[in-house]
């Protein structure tokens, strides 16, 4: 069995290949690295080098298996829809992606306002709008398709697993909570009916919508791992999360902004928000799960609440 991630990208074999490749292409771009290699983060599922270079900074990003699609599908996304996503100075097929810094993200200056946020709302739908009719090219890239249909075999299959994990396992799931999930069930086929009759189309969401991963000069996104071709209104999960406990500004207000952009009304949204309330949940437990296939014990152990933290969201009313 291979080693996990974390180890894997912590080995000077690794660094020596990945810095060996960014240095191989920049020097290719026409870009001298004029300072040492820094990594900046490892965790379970990605890791991040920074490279000074003459021309600025570059990152380097690195995934794990299950989020190796990344680059590929953030290339596509600059292709598609050109001037909404920063084209990647190269990828890899073997997870490896090259961006040029962009300076500040919105996360790092001052508490984002209604403005702020509804710029970034508006970007996002109308990139929505424009991925809605992309499907092949972008699930081509290996972007997990959980349309609403796909989503109660998710469900059970999700449920099967963990409930068979040894007890000791930390995402192992109970007799008793297997026994609430299932009574759950019922409102997700009803969700799922109701995604599928729904006025917003199954697109791109990105999945892990938050200030720190929107550039603050222009609302541009990046961080590309977390998403999904899903119901629209599930990019709005991670934002509604975020707004509503910092409690500074009133949601309705950025909800607005999104709207306006579909030509929905905010009312007729409730009850479609109302099931993707339920459908998200699943969806975002899935890519937990694939984030911690190549993950140690220990990284079990501290990152696991995550996964079940997002089934149980299922059961809340």
């Amino acid at each position: 069995m291979s080693r996990p991630f974390s180890e894997r990208v912590a080995q000077d074999d690794w660094r020596h290949a990945a810095e060996g490749w960014a240095r191989t292409v920049l020097e290719r771009a026409g870009r001298d690295v004029t300072g040492p290699v820094d990594q900046l983060r490892i965790r379970p599922w990605s890791t991040q080098l920074t490279i000074p270079t003459d021309r600025g900074r570059v990152w380097l990003k690195a995934n794990c298996t299950y989020l190796a699609f990344e680059p590929r599908l953030h290339a596509e996304l600059a292709r598609l829809a050109p001037g909404s996503v920063d084209a990647p100075l190269a990828i890899d097929d073997r997870g490896w992606m090259l961006t040029a810094d962009r300076g500040s993200t919105l996360g790092e200056t001052e508490e984002p306002s209604v403005d702020d946020w509804s710029r970034v709302l508006r970007g996002a739908a109308d990139l929505q709008r424009v991925l809605a009719a992309r499907e092949a090219e972008l699930l081509a890239t290996g972007l997990p398709d959980c349309r609403p249909a796909s989503v109660i075999d998710r469900f059970d299959r999700l449920v099967e697993i963990f409930s068979g994990l040894p007890e000791h396992h930390p995402a192992h799931v109970s007799v008793d909570l297997r026994s609430e999930l299932s009574s759950a069930r019922g409102r997700i086929v009803d969700a799922v009916a109701e995604l599928d009759e729904s006025s917003l189309p199954t697109t791109w969401q990105h999945g892990d919508l938050h200030p720190w991963n929107v550039f603050a000069d222009d609302g541009t996104m990046f961080d590309f791992a977390d998403g999904q071709w899903a119901h629209a209104l599930e990019l709005l999960i991670v934002p509604f999360g975020w707004i509503t406990q910092q409690g500074k500004i009133a949601w309705e207000d950025v909800l607005e902004a999104y709207c306006d952009v579909w030509d929905v009304a905010r009312v007729d949204l409730a009850s479609q928000w109302r099931a993707v309330s339920l459908t998200q949940p699943v969806n975002r437990t899935l890519l937990w799960w694939g984030c911690l296939q190549e993950a140690t014990a220990a990284e079990w152990e501290q990152w696991s609440e995550s996964v079940l933290h997002h089934l149980r969201r299922v059961l809340e009313p």
